[in-house]
């Protein structure tokens, strides 16, 4: 299983980085530094915003929040991680276009290591279309700017990959000495992989696996 692994308040945030892992595409620069913060209380209630954006939508298939900022007491990146949960997968089809307006971005690259999954992505500071209706314009529709990164998770409902998040994300929830070490862990390795997040994502199997084994 991958994890990505992966609200607003004053973040005290831990920049655990170092020199950036820069890679020059059509003249840019990209960065892939890891920052983790610790944990904010306002991430369950800008998760709930998300929620509430993606009902308001039509959007009705059932929802859990997963990933580190699920869990009170952990530290995390700032990322929202949401699970979405279809009978099929090819049952969240008609509603991309729903996804687009509110700013998610579908990702299939990813397929070939999940393709157990469809992978949205909304940017932290994005415009979308909220489907709010606007009092003062009785506009069915109006442009919102998101506050956190959302990654969204489309698995089937009951399924290996739905299983796992939940079961993981349970696990840190009710098991303190296993938060604990959790969070060290992310720590030492966003300061070991610090210009690399796949590494720092895959340096964390071993433990989520063992975990999954034990719970």
């Amino acid at each position: 299983m991958k994890h990505k692994s992966r609200e607003s308040g004053t973040a005290n945030k831990s920049r655990e980085s170092g020199t950036a892992n820069k890679s020059r595409e059509s003249g840019t620069v990209k960065r892939t530094e890891v920052f983790i913060e610790e944990y904010q209380h306002a991430w369950p209630l800008q998760c709930q915003q998300v929620v509430s954006e993606l009902r308001e939508a039509g959007i009705e298939f059932e929802l859990e929040h997963i990933g580190s900022t699920s869990v009170p007491g952990l530290c995390a990146k700032p990322v929202l991680d949401l699970m979405l949960g279809v009978n099929a997968l090819h049952a969240l089809q008609p509603y991309f276009s729903a996804l687009h307006h509110l700013g998610f971005v579908y990702r299939p690259e990813y397929e070939d290591q999940l393709p157990d999954r469809r992978y949205f992505v909304r940017a932290a500071g994005a415009t979308y279309n909220s489907p709010r209706a606007d009092r003062a314009t009785h506009n069915s529709r109006r442009a919102n700017r998101a506050t956190m990164r959302v990654h969204l998770h489309a698995v089937v409902t009951g399924g290996a990959l739905w299983l796992q998040h939940l079961k993981f994300r349970d696990r840190l929830r009710n098991h303190q000495e296993t938060r604990q070490a959790y969070a060290t862990l992310k720590r030492e390795l966003a300061q070991r992989h610090a210009s690399d997040k796949a590494a720092y994502g895959r340096a964390k199997d071993p433990f989520i696996l063992q975990v999954l084994s034990n719970a």
